[in-house]
């Protein structure tokens, strides 16, 4: 449990300050990252987002792309699909129709992760700035009960050596006699 500083420690810190200090002390923020929950459509629209947007999807689909149209542009197989591919056109539309929806719904999920991943940063980075505060303050409270502490110092060592001077004019005074 943290004791409440002393007023003269907690100079630069507002009240709420000071209480989100605490809030955000209870959370240990740098200790308990956000949970990542993914749900099986979650990894599913991950895999397929990942998948799509990779260079070895458009080699074998550009692969696949030019086969159809060499076979049935070139070969002389019957022609499933002649000129101007209606059926390519279509299976291509599908693939369209369904992928599009998946990576949004993938972008969507990397956004809330984004969005929590900066506000659990927001919240270390605040405790760091209140503490480091709240350090300030109390190096700066030391520095100023030592720099007290040093003047009383220097007036007892003063006292003294005035005490001794005494003293030793004394002895002087005892020996000229």
């Amino acid at each position: 449990m943290t004791q409440k500083p002393s007023p003269t420690v907690q100079a630069t810190l507002l009240p709420e300050e000071y209480e989100m200090l605490q809030e955000l002390r209870q959370k240990k923020p740098a200790r308990n990252p956000p949970p990542k929950r993914m749900s099986s459509g979650d990894r599913i629209a991950d895999k397929v987002a990942a998948t799509v947007g990779s260079w070895r999807f458009i080699i074998i689909q550009s692969s696949l792309l030019v086969m159809w149209i060499i076979l049935n542009v070139i070969v002389w197989i019957k022609h499933w699909d002649p000129y101007p591919f209606i059926l390519l056109n279509l299976m291509l539309s599908f693939q369209a129709a369904y992928t599009a929806p998946i990576i949004m719904m993938s972008q969507n999920r990397q956004s809330l992760v984004d969005r929590q991943s900066a506000e659990h940063d927001y919240q270390i980075n605040v405790k760091a700035e209140l503490e480091i505060e709240l350090l300030h303050d109390k190096i700066e409270l030391l520095h100023n009960t030592i720099n007290t502490l040093r003047k009383k110092e220097i007036v007892e060592i003063s006292k003294m050596l005035e005490q001794q001077q005494q003293c030793l004019q004394g002895i002087e005074e005892i020996f000229r006699k």
